[in-house]
């Protein structure tokens, strides 16, 4: 018989003390309906930011014009992938940093998630978040990588206006990820299984992101 292969769940927990943006809605759980006489079921109501804990970016979060979140192909967000460690890099990550494990950019899976912290913090916002220099997406994107994802709360640093990362992702027609939890998981391949929801006008969605040993 053959065994399961072993699940990674890199998705931080979602309550409310989870860290956000300053300025972004908070995690918040109200209750409808409760158990009780005339009562047969619990039924909640949440309010939160979609980038709220681990999410997908749509391309209508940094474009005017941009795609919503449920009108994206689920395509990038499923399938191989390659964990990175840059741990303690940054604050902008340079191709230096990720080169020990990019032996030869032809065998590149198209997706790439980078760890940079030891441990992620899921108690607080870090305003020195490490972040992606654009020209190490834009190398990544010439590899034919099609999405990217990281362990902190932003492609770009957190004080950044223009945001240059997210525009290099808009222009080459990347997908992003953020706010993952790999503090568990040793750099190597992966499956990866991180489908955002369908939510017809929004600019991110929340993700249950999980890592698949391969076969």
């Amino acid at each position: 018989m053959r065994s399961a292969r072993r699940l990674w769940d890199i998705s931080p927990p979602v309550h409310a003390g989870s860290p956000v943006f300053p300025g972004d809605t908070e995690y918040r759980q109200t209750w409808s309906a409760t158990l009780g006489p005339g009562c047969p079921v619990n039924v909640s109501a949440i309010t939160l930011s979609p980038h709220v804990g681990a999410h997908a970016d749509a391309p209508l979060h940094y474009s005017a014009d941009g795609a919503a979140v449920g009108a994206l192909d689920l395509e990038p967000y499923l399938g191989r992938c390659r964990v990175i460690h840059a741990i303690g890099r940054g604050p902008l990550l340079q191709w230096d940093d990720l080169a020990h494990a990019i032996p030869a950019l032809h065998e590149l899976p198209p997706r790439v998630l980078l760890r940079c912290y030891q441990r992620m913090p899921q108690d607080r916002f870090d305003a020195d978040l490490p972040a992606f220099a654009p020209e190490t997406i834009e190398r990544l994107a010439d590899a034919g990588v099609r999405l990217i994802g990281i362990d902190s709360a932003s492609i770009d640093p957190a004080a950044s206006k223009a945001l240059p990362s997210h525009q290099v992702i808009r222009r080459r027609g990347l997908r992003v990820l953020e706010n993952l939890l790999l503090d568990a998981v040793p750099e190597g391949d992966y499956e990866l299984i991180a489908l955002p929801l369908k939510l017809s006008t929004a600019d991110a969605s929340p993700v249950r992101a999980v890592l698949r040993e391969l076969p």
